[in-house]
């Protein structure tokens, strides 16, 4: 008899992902536990109307601050955390239900196939993609903030099952640069903490070095169009955390004049005589 298991699914405005992630749990999830941030486009009306699903919610702080609350509020001793964005596939699901007959190990990763814009990505750095997702309750997990943070097993008994997740990360470009920028900004700042040095040819060479790299040595050409759009935003994403930790160390502030005007101001009041000051030295 395998060990029963809560399906983690943590999110914030999914309206477009929750049902097909949902769907795709059924198969597995002895529980299914919504982690809600603060959704304001429907996502938990249609998690109702789904139905069989336990809501719980919470202001969100960081990715692992979030998911560290949620994960001891599962019923079952065993948890996988789905993002909105993934899906369970049969095979998953399959392999997942045998690993919980007799689990030989703490936590297990899973890997994932990547979709860009629709487009699977095959190469480009993404096809080593596998995520600590699958871990006894009690066990798991994230020992750091962030938006990345990633699941520590203390006892290191950490294994891996060969099937993957669809993960469909992007769907816009928009999207991505909106993710791209509050990314760039936390990693930056991340640096600046532990004293990262903004070398000059980091800032020449980061960009076009990891482009290479990812085009040329991980075959992101065999991708298409898509590993080239691909490619160029990783490369640039490099390339900006860098330049934002050069902006955080070196950057000049704007001047304010409006504000240099009101303090000129309040100076030359406190330097004014006071109103009897006058008639008291006559």
């Amino acid at each position: 008899m395998r060990h029963k298991l809560t399906v983690l699914i943590p999110c914030k405005n999914e309206r477009r992902n929750i049902r097909p992630c949902i769907d795709s749990l059924r198969r597995l999830a002895d529980e299914i536990l919504v982690a809600d941030s603060g959704s304001s486009d429907g996502t938990l009306d249609i998690v109702r109307e789904m139905g069989g699903c336990r809501i719980v919610e919470r202001e969100y702080l960081d990715s692992g601050n979030f998911k560290n609350w949620a994960i001891p509020q599962a019923e079952h001793s065993w948890v996988l955390i789905v993002d909105a964005d993934e899906r369970v596939t049969d095979p998953l699901a399959a392999e997942v239900s045998r690993v919980l007959a007799d689990p030989r190990c703490d936590g297990y990763r899973i890997g994932r196939r990547n979709f860009f814009l629709g487009h699977e990505i095959k190469h480009c750095g993404w096809d080593h993609d596998a995520v600590l997702r699958l871990f006894r309750r009690d066990l798991g997990r994230y020992s750091d903030g962030g938006d990345h943070a990633e699941v520590g097993i203390p006892s290191g008994n950490v294994g891996r099952v060969k099937a993957k997740f669809l993960h469909y990360t992007y769907w816009s470009l928009e999207d991505y640069l909106r993710k791209f920028d509050r990314y760039t900004t936390l990693a930056a700042v991340a640096w600046r903490k532990q004293g990262w040095p903004d070398r000059f040819a980091s800032l020449l060479l980061r960009a076009p070095l990891r482009f290479l790299y990812l085009y040329v040595i991980r075959l992101g050409f065999l991708d298409g169009a898509a590993g080239l759009v691909l490619c160029m935003l990783t490369a640039f994403y490099s390339f900006t955390k860098v330049a934002k930790l050069w902006a955080l160390n070196h950057g000049l502030p704007q001047p304010d004049p409006e504000a240099e005007r009101k303090a000129a101001g309040e100076g030359r009041r406190l330097d004014e005589p006071s109103p009897g000051s006058h008639s008291a030295a006559a």
